[in-house]
């Protein structure tokens, strides 16, 4: 498993970076270009070999200190282990494969069965943001994943959408 991150306006390394891109109450001070050329540091096939990549954006002294009831950690724990277990049963028998992450393309022909409406958003998605093809096959392997979160047999257009959204660095100033 890889985790890395990336600060968000740290252009050249510089010590007095901007650090504001994409901050509620600040006004990023860098130019359009600056902040290409700061994404651009990671090469398009890198990130490509990356399942999920998202933005996490700065949260206020209000949203960290509210007690707002969240879904236990218990009954996420438990989604987490049925859905390892419709996994372990799936790939049963195959060599090397234990779950989606691991799957080949082979194996995603037949654990990938999408509903129609699904296949038509993946279609358009790879179309319209240009994903490439290990693109492609990251979002149905992460697709797989949440359908099988929601105890789904088949992946919905939802899951499909969902996968997407974690591709957030192939959408937005990738040039």
């Amino acid at each position: 498993m890889v985790l890395a991150a990336q600060n968000r306006c740290r252009l050249n390394w510089k010590p007095y970076p901007c650090g504001y891109y994409g901050a509620p109450k600040r006004e990023c001070r860098c130019t359009p270009l600056q902040i290409r050329n700061y994404r651009n540091k990671i090469s398009g096939p890198l990130l490509d070999r990356i399942d999920i990549h998202i933005e996490v954006p700065s949260v206020s002294y209000h949203e960290l200190s509210s007690l707002g009831a969240g879904e236990p950690s218990a009954a996420i724990r438990n989604r987490v282990i049925a859905a390892r277990t419709i996994q372990s049963n799936r790939f049963k028998g195959l060599r090397k494969v234990h779950c989606n992450a691991t799957m080949r393309s082979k194996d995603m022909t037949k654990s990938c069965q999408l509903k129609e409406d699904a296949q038509s958003l993946l279609k358009m998605a790879i179309s319209e943001l240009n994903f490439s093809a290990r693109a492609y096959d990251r979002i149905l392997k992460v697709a797989r994943t949440i359908a099988d979160l929601a105890g789904k047999e088949q992946i919905e257009s939802e899951h499909i959408s969902e996968a997407i959204q974690y591709r957030t660095l192939d959408r937005q100033f990738w040039i």
